[in-house]
């Protein structure tokens, strides 16, 4: 079994999400997005894979907007295509913050600046919890997604949709696959003046990180093994369920 995670930027391991896929059996493949010399240029040229070559693939996070083609609309356009043809072939995806974003563009909703940003760690308001967790969860976003027509919105905060499943198709709003050393990347590329600039305690933000990392770590393995259990294995769109 292959599952390929989408790394749109070079400061974003697959961390545990990543460990989880192969403990269950999965062949790890990285696409990477924007390498490094190109993040302050990000409107690179891709290749995206044939998806049916996959059993499961995992879009993850980045800094830019879904919806800003004038910055990356070069690739993006291009991975909405190929998440898409993804869905409708049946192969299972699991869409991570822009993932998630991204999966919901793709499938006919929309994606759109949040009134508020959400960036810490939050608990959610579940109708699910054995699929997704109350949480917390870590949250670095200032878009939301408008959820496609069809999808079961299984979480929310006040701020934000946190999750929506439709086929095989999961995505969440938040960051499952953080760790510290994952933060501190984020951090030493641009992201500790994001937090300054809004009104947030850098290293507070690290010692909770630090306090969570445990028990979140557990709570993405959790929600891999849910995910394969439970979303991987229902009918494609379009197929017929049993009566």
């Amino acid at each position: 079994m292959r599952v390929l995670f989408i790394q749109h930027d070079h400061v974003s391991p697959v961390g545990a999400i990543g460990d989880r896929f192969a403990a269950h059996g999965f062949d790890v493949e990285e696409l990477l997005v924007v390498p490094e010399d190109r993040f302050h240029d990000p409107a690179v040229s891709v290749a995206f894979p044939d998806p049916a070559e996959y059993d499961a693939l995992v879009p993850m996070g980045a800094p830019w907007s879904v919806y800003d083609h004038a910055t990356i609309g070069a690739w993006v356009l291009e991975e909405l295509t190929f998440l898409r043809r993804a869905h409708e072939s049946g192969v299972p995806i699991l869409g991570i913050c822009f993932g998630g974003q991204a999966v919901a563009a793709a499938l006919g909703g929309s994606v759109v600046r949040a009134e508020q940003s959400e960036i810490g760690w939050y608990s959610v308001d579940t109708d699910d919890a054995d699929l997704v967790d109350a949480g917390p969860w870590f949250e670095w976003h200032h878009d939301r997604w408008v959820a496609p027509p069809g999808a079961r919105v299984l979480a929310r905060t006040p701020a934000a949709e946190q999750a929506f499943v439709v086929g095989r198709t999961l995505a969440v709003q938040f960051h499952p696959e953080l760790t510290p050393s994952m933060l501190d990347g984020w951090l030493a590329n641009g992201g500790r003046q994001y937090i300054e600039a809004h009104g947030l305690d850098v290293e507070e933000l690290r010692a909770r990180t630090a306090r969570e990392a445990p028990a979140a770590e557990e709570r993405s393995r959790a929600l891999v093994d849910a995910f394969l259990a439970r979303v991987a294995t229902a009918p494609p769109v379009g197929s017929a369920r049993p009566a």
